[in-house]
């Protein structure tokens, strides 16, 4: 059974998105499993985050774990700017 998945995200800066879609379009070239294809895609000020799976295992696994970069991603940034505004 296939399973598919969509997130999309909006961002308050265009910069922050830039930077977290050249941090994760590598991620997305290379298929780490051959259960899972995710796609990237920049859509105005959101990023939209597809994922088409096997099964919903898969899909679960491929969300977490691309939620997981974003969110590293983000922090990291957050905590750039925090330190250059000092």
């Amino acid at each position: 059974m296939k399973a598919t998945g969509s997130v999309r995200l909006f961002f308050s800066s265009g910069k922050h998105l830039q930077s977290l879609i050249d941090a994760l379009e590598p991620e997305t070239r290379v298929l780490t499993t051959k259960r899972t294809k995710a796609t990237i895609e920049k859509q105005n000020f959101s990023l939209l985050l597809s994922v088409e799976a096997d099964d919903v295992v898969a899909l679960r696994a491929a969300l977490n774990t691309y939620l997981r970069w974003i969110d590293s991603v983000g922090r990291v940034l957050g905590a750039l700017e925090e330190a250059s505004a000092k």
